[in-house]
């Protein structure tokens, strides 16, 4: 498992993780496949151990198909066992300690694991774009996000809607369908006014885009314009009804 850890950390953060799923499944379908190939074959030479009949479970064939496509275009060196070796060299040199060391693992379903690993590299170079185990994972996510996605464009939509008030809004950008409408924004308080009226209904500041003189808007029961203080209050009190 730390080896897994190690190995795909470095692998899914280089390709992605539709890529490196898609890679796992092949690696995993490659290694079986290919040690049992060897298994039957080695039943060509009269081998009296017949590796066809024998089993093995693991997870190790994969990881040795794994630390091939990592390391195959390293030129980087490994320190194994005392040893300083090239690292595309590194599963080969771990595939014979390993059986040194620790004879009773599976030899044919590690050395499948590497073949799996070179196979994988070289499906990639021969075929260019997507392959179509990538797609299929990648099209199963979307399907299982989707209501997942579709909920949190619920809540963004949501959040991004202003204050409502009466028949306008407080800082929301009005969008095309209601500045056609004629909705019209307030310098002065950023309040969305409906276009049936030219005095804001926030701060009652006359609207820019009207010929409304300072006469007219004074006799419409203002005395210049609005200080901060008498906005800020005005403010308050429509908020509170």
């Amino acid at each position: 498992m730390t080896s897994l850890l190690w190995k795909g950390i470095q692998l899914e953060t280089s390709m992605g993780s539709v890529e490196f799923a898609s890679m796992v499944a092949a690696l995993l379908g490659l290694s079986q496949g290919i040690t049992i190939l060897l298994s039957k074959g080695l039943l060509l030479f009269g081998n009296d151990a017949a590796y066809y009949d024998q089993l093995s479970v693991g997870f190790s064939g994969v990881l040795f198909g794994m630390k091939v496509v990592l390391n195959a275009w390293s030129d980087e060196f490994v320190f194994l066992h005392g040893m300083v070796i090239p690292a595309k060299y590194a599963a080969w040199a771990e595939l014979l300690l390993i059986q040194a060391f620790i004879p009773g693992t599976s030899f044919i379903g590690h050395l499948g694991g590497i073949l799996a690993g070179l196979a994988y590299l070289w499906l990639k170079r021969s075929f260019s774009g997507p392959d179509p185990l990538s797609l299929l994972i990648s099209g199963i996510g979307k399907v299982v996000s989707w209501p997942v996605g579709f909920v949190q464009k619920l809540f963004r939509s949501g959040r991004r809607q202003g204050y409502t008030a009466s028949r306008g809004r407080v800082g929301h950008r009005a969008s095309p369908r209601e500045t056609g409408r004629g909705i019209w924004r307030c310098s002065t308080c950023t309040y969305d006014n409906s276009p049936s009226t030219d005095i804001c209904e926030m701060c009652s500041t006359a609207r820019e885009d009207r010929a409304f003189s300072r006469r007219q808007h004074l006799q419409a029961g203002q005395n210049g314009e609005l200080s901060v203080e008498e906005i800020r209050r005005r403010r308050l009190e429509r908020f509170s009804r």
